[in-house]
C-alpha cells in the first residue's frame, strides 16, 4: 500500500467547533466581544463558516447591529455571498448546534488552535521548498521563517480589532496597579530621574535614538543606562557592541562601576593598589550576577541582529536592547545608496521593537554640521537638532524618542577621548537633550560626565 504524503492529509480543523462558535454568536450578540479576541475570518476552515463569520463582524462593525438569523441572511444576500455561505437553511441550522453561548471562548480557542496548526504546516512546507532551492540564501530563509513564526505568535494572541469596551477596562486596571504600586514610571527607568520624568521610562515597542558627535560619550551613556537596568534593577538587558570588543566594553563597565580610572586598569601592575583591586572584585561580582547579555559581532548584518534579538527575547526574556551603534549595522543590500540602507535599518529596528514589544535603544553619529554651527546665545553653539542625524532622515521619522548629548568643546585636538577639550580627570557638565518625544514633552536635562571613570551620572549624584 502506498504511503500517504503530507499533501494527502486533511489540514487540521474542527467543523463542530466552527459551527458551535457561529451558533453561539447568533444566540447572543454580546458573544462577539469574546470571539474577536481569538478569531479572524481566515481562521475558519470551512468557506461557508468563514462567510457567516464575516457577515456577523460586518453587522457588529457597521452600526452595531444585532446578529441573528434574519440579519445575517440579509447581510449575506446584500454582499452576494448567501449561496457561498450555504443558504438560509444552513445559517438557521447553526442555532441548533448549541443551547447557549456560555462556552463561546472554549469553542473559539479550538477553532484558533486548528488555524495555527494549519499555518505552521504552511510555513513548514514553504520553508521546505525554499530549502531545496539553491538560488536562495539560507540566512534569508531563516530570517523569513523566524519572522513568520513570530507573526503567528502575535496572531494567536490578538484579535482582528478591539473596541474601546475591551480596551478601557484593561487600561483602568493598569492605571490602578500603578497607583497602588511603588513604581514611579510605566516604562524601564534609565537611571537618570530627570530624563525619566520626560519619558516615564523607556516604553515597550519604542525605538530610542541617542545621537552625538564622536568623543562625546554615547557608549558611556548607553553603558550607564544598561548598568542601571541590569545591575541595579535586575531587568534582563542585551547590549550589542559593534564598535569595540566585548572585553574592552567589560573593562569600561568594571571601571565605571568600581569608580577606578580606566587608564589604571590598562596598566594595572603599576597603578592598582590592594584596595583598588578589592573594589574591582566587588564590582565584577555585582556585574557577574546581573542579567546582562553582550553580543559582540563587528560588521553585523541586519538579519543576524534580528535573529539574535529574537533569540534573546525568547530564551533570556530580555526586556530592553542597546545597540552601539546603528550605522555600523550592515544592510543585506549593499548595492543601494547608503542613505537607503540606513533607512532600511531604521525601519527594521522600529519593526523589531514592536514585534518583540520591548524598547530598543540605538546609538547614532551626528553629521559634521553640528561642529560648524554657531549660535547667538551663550552655550548654544553647536547644539544638535534632528536634521543632524547622520545619513538618513528616516531615523528621525522612525524614532519614538531622540536624545542628543551636547557639551561645548574648547578644542578638537583630542577627539579620540571622551573628555576631549577638557583637563584630564575633569567632571564635565553635559546637556542631554530630548529633541523628539512622540508621547511627551521635549526639553533638556543636565547630567555629569566623570571623565576619569568614563561614566555619566545624574547631577544630583555627582558628590
Amino acid at each position: 500500500m502506498a504511503e500517504t504524503g503530507l499533501k494527502d492529509k486533511i489540514p487540521p480543523h474542527n467543523e463542530d467547533a466552527e459551527k458551535a462558535t457561529l451558533g453561539a454568536l447568533l444566540l447572543d450578540d454580546d458573544a462577539i466581544n469574546t470571539a474577536v479576541q481569538f478569531l479572524r475570518p481566515g481562521d475558519f476552515y470551512s468557506n461557508a463558516n468563514r462567510r457567516v463569520y464575516e457577515a456577523i463582524l460586518n453587522l457588529s462593525n457597521h452600526g452595531g447591529k444585532k446578529a441573528d438569523i434574519i440579519t445575517v441572511v440579509e447581510e449575506l444576500k446584500s454582499s452576494g455571498e448567501l449561496d457561498t455561505a450555504g443558504g438560509p437553511a444552513y445559517v438557521a441550522s447553526l442555532t441548533t448546534v448549541v443551547p447557549t453561548a456560555a462556552n463561546i471562548e472554549h469553542y473559539a480557542k479550538i477553532v484558533q488552535d486548528c488555524s495555527i496548526r494549519r499555518a505552521l504546516i504552511r510555513i513548514a512546507n514553504e520553508t521546505n521548498a525554499k530549502s531545496y532551492d539553491e538560488s536562495q540564501r539560507s540566512r534569508i530563509i531563516l530570517e523569513e521563517t523566524q519572522q513568520k513564526i513570530f507573526e503567528l505568535t502575535d496572531t494567536g494572541q490578538t484579535a482582528t480589532f478591539k473596541s474601546v469596551k475591551e480596551i478601557i477596562p484593561r487600561t483602568i486596571e493598569i492605571i490602578e496597579k500603578l497607583f497602588h504600586s511603588k513604581q514611579e514610571y510605566t516604562g524601564i527607568p534609565s537611571g537618570f530621574k530627570e530624563l525619566d520624568e520626560y519619558t516615564s521610562g523607556f516604553q515597550p515597542a519604542e525605538l530610542i535614538i541617542i545621537g552625538a558627535r564622536p568623543s562625546i560619550g554615547k557608549t558611556a551613556l548607553a553603558l550607564a543606562m544598561a548598568a542601571h537596568t541590569s545591575i541595579r534593577k535586575k531587568i534582563p538587558t542585551a547590549f550589542f557592541t559593534l564598535e569595540m570588543p566585548d572585553q574592552a566594553l567589560m573593562l569600561r563597565l568594571i571601571s565605571s562601576e568600581a569608580n577606578i580610572e580606566s587608564n589604571m586598569l590598562r596598566a594595572a601592575s603599576h597603578h592598582l593598589r590592594p584596595d583598588d583591586f578589592q573594589k574591582l572584585l566587588e564590582a565584577a561580582g555585582n556585574i557577574y550576577e546581573a542579567p546582562l547579555y553582550i553580543v559582540d559581532m563587528p560588521n553585523m548584518k541586519l538579519l543576524d541582529l534580528r535573529a539574535q534579538a529574537r533569540r534573546l527575547r525568547a530564551q533570556q526574556k530580555v526586556e530592553i536592547i542597546f545597540i552601539d551603534y546603528l550605522t555600523l549595522i550592515s544592510s543585506e543590500n549593499q548595492y543601494i545608496p547608503r542613505h537607503e540602507q540606513v533607512a532600511e535599518i531604521s525601519r527594521n529596528l522600529k519593526s523589531l521593537a514592536r514585534e518583540l514589544n520591548i524598547p530598543i535603544v540605538a546609538l547614532s553619529q551626528l553629521s559634521r554640521e553640528v561642529d560648524k554651527r554657531t549660535g547667538g546665545h551663550s552655550g548654544s553653539a553647536g547644539r544638535p537638532v534632528l536634521a543632524d542625524l547622520r545619513e538618513s532622515g528616516s531615523i528621525e521619522q522612525d524614532a519614538d524618542l531622540v536624545l542628543f548629548l551636547h557639551r561645548k568643546r574648547e578644542t578638537d585636538t583630542d577627539k579620540d577621548k571622551d573628555n576631549a577639550g577638557t583637563a584630564p580627570g575633569a567632571d564635565i557638565e553635559t546637556e542631554l537633550i530630548v529633541a523628539k518625544n512622540r508621547n511627551g514633552p521635549t526639553g533638556f536635562v543636565k547630567i555629569l560626565f566623570r571623565s576619569r571613570f568614563t561614566k555619566y551620572v545624574p547631577m544630583e549624584r555627582q558628590q
